[in-house]
């Protein structure tokens, strides 16, 4: 037990029980225990293989590489359609958690032989840049060179938030909007 998690535990105000009993389950695997992303996280050799978060409507178990495993109990959950390799298994209770403890176990041992076997997600890293943005990039070169310097997430982020405007010109402010982070290196969120 990590006394990070420990303390981050002691201050959560929801899902603090759910936490718990996840947390037990997870050890109880042979995991190593860490805070990663202000969560507790369970490592195999360095190698992340679960989270614990929660949401306002419910708390959940998040295989990293989730995608790859058999799922035979059909609870696995995409939490976006653009998510492409974490799978959620998700609680409203912590009677759900004792209820499925078994299985948890299951899908857990299931994702430290996947990460064991070396095993990855095929991610599909194409994406269908936005007219406006293509064009943006032809008048500002620093514009495209400071994107291509961007991490593939933060592309990625940028893109499906350009994109996700239905008008041309909505496009196109969101771009403009968002020029000066992009020429500085910041992600869509950074501050």
């Amino acid at each position: 037990m990590n006394p990070k998690v420990d303390e981050l535990l002691r201050h959560t105000e929801k899902w603090q029980e759910e936490f718990e009993q996840m947390r037990e389950i997870a050890l109880e695997c042979g995991l190593t225990e860490e805070v990663k992303w202000r969560n507790p996280c369970y490592t195999l050799e360095g190698k992340n293989i679960v989270l614990i978060h929660g949401f306002k409507e419910y708390c959940a178990f998040l295989f990293f590489k989730g995608a790859l495993l058999k799922d035979k109990h059909g609870i696995l959950i995409q939490q976006t359609e653009n998510v492409q390799a974490g799978r959620q298994i998700r609680f409203t209770n912590v009677k759900e958690i004792v209820e499925l403890e078994a299985v948890l176990k299951q899908y857990i041992l299931e994702a430290m032989e996947v990460e064991k076997a070396g095993l990855e997600v095929k991610v599909d890293k194409t994406m269908d840049i936005p007219d406006e943005l293509q064009q943006k990039f032809e008048e500002n070169a620093a514009l495209k060179s400071a994107f291509e310097g961007l991490t593939p997430g933060r592309q990625r982020a940028y893109i499906l938030y350009f994109s996700k405007a239905k008008k041309s010109e909505t496009r196109t402010s969101r771009i403009e909007k968002y020029t000066p982070h992009i020429l500085a290196g910041k992600g869509l969120n950074d501050k």
